[in-house]
């Protein structure tokens, strides 16, 4: 007997099913799929349409996985050289940070949008923790939305705590498969509580003594918040490793030196130290966004190293 559903938990071994029918079921995989050609740590992710045999009608095996048409991933923690699939077909990836407590990292903001980019993924960005702003810190935080708009990402500024910008939000998921992300402490399991409470994801605080979120997701899982709408939280990452990317192919995943590339002497330009290019000087002068591009720097030596 075989039936079709959705991947909506994996725990390593186990797999959480919805059948088309709206039945939940737990499956494996099978030792076969498992070895598929298949570089990925995870075979199966969550927001995978898969097919299920059984053979009893009690224990189901996952036989097939269909044809993804996108995918989000990263390297793989225990092996580097792997690669860890967070989920699957997806319609937008929200990147959750803050501007403190924990800090703001915008090279993990950076490695995320690159990321999405490469997949084919529509990205947004969500600055949480509004409550904690100060007049001044509110001010950088709009030059920095302002700079990532002009990069031709959009965001938002919410405070979990005080529900403001929640309703927003849920306007901007609704009817989508959604996934959230970012270093633990930003508020992901929070947020879901906010837009749904019934879901009761576990919360945790941020660690006073080392500014860093306390990890309480260990596997992805896909939560449906309201009809046709669902959210996929995943672990806090700690880092969010590019992959997959050979160091020239970096500058395409940036639209704002995609834009200015046209402009460059060479059509092969890095953009780095190379005679009469549109992008460089654009960014000595001020029309980049400085953070984006000195990590484009950082990133494409990282791409060096790794293919060496």
């Amino acid at each position: 007997m075989a039936l079709e559903g959705t991947v909506i938990k994996s725990t390593g071994s186990w797999y959480k099913v919805r059948l088309d029918s709206g039945e939940l079921i737990d499956a494996r995989t099978r030792g076969k799929l498992r070895t598929q050609g298949i570089k990925n740590t995870n075979p199966v992710a969550v927001g995978d349409k898969v097919t299920l045999e059984s053979d009893d009608d009690t224990s189901f095996a996952i036989s097939a996985v269909h044809e993804r048409f996108n995918y989000i991933i990263r390297k793989s923690t225990k092996l580097s050289k792997q690669t860890h699939i967070i989920a699957a077909n997806l319609d937008l990836a929200l990147v959750i940070t803050t501007l403190k407590e924990p800090k703001l990292k915008l090279g993990f903001v950076d490695r995320f949008l690159i990321t999405a980019e490469a997949y084919n993924i529509q990205a947004h960005i969500i600055f949480n923790k509004a409550d904690l702003l100060n007049k001044e810190e509110m001010d950088y935080l709009e030059q920095l939305r302002a700079a990532y708009k002009d990069c031709g990402y959009e965001s938002s500024v919410i405070s979990v705590l005080n529900n403001e910008g929640i309703e927003e939000l849920k306007q901007l998921i609704e009817g989508k498969k959604n996934l959230v992300s970012g270093h633990s402490g930003v508020g992901k399991s929070s947020l879901l509580n906010s837009i749904n409470p019934g879901v009761n994801v576990k919360v945790s605080s941020v660690s006073e003594s080392t500014d860093k979120g306390q990890h309480t997701t260990t596997f992805a899982e896909m939560f449906e918040v309201a009809q046709d709408t669902y959210i996929i939280d995943t672990p806090g990452l700690k880092s969010f490793g590019l992959i997959d990317m050979q160091p020239e192919e970096l500058k395409d995943f940036l639209p704002e030196i995609v834009e200015r590339s046209s402009g460059c002497k060479f059509h092969n330009c890095l953009h780095l130290n190379e005679p009469s290019c549109a992008v460089r000087d654009a960014y000595e002068n001020g029309e980049l966004p400085w953070f984006r591009y000195e990590n484009y720097l950082y990133l494409i030596e990282e791409l060096k190293e790794l293919k060496q």
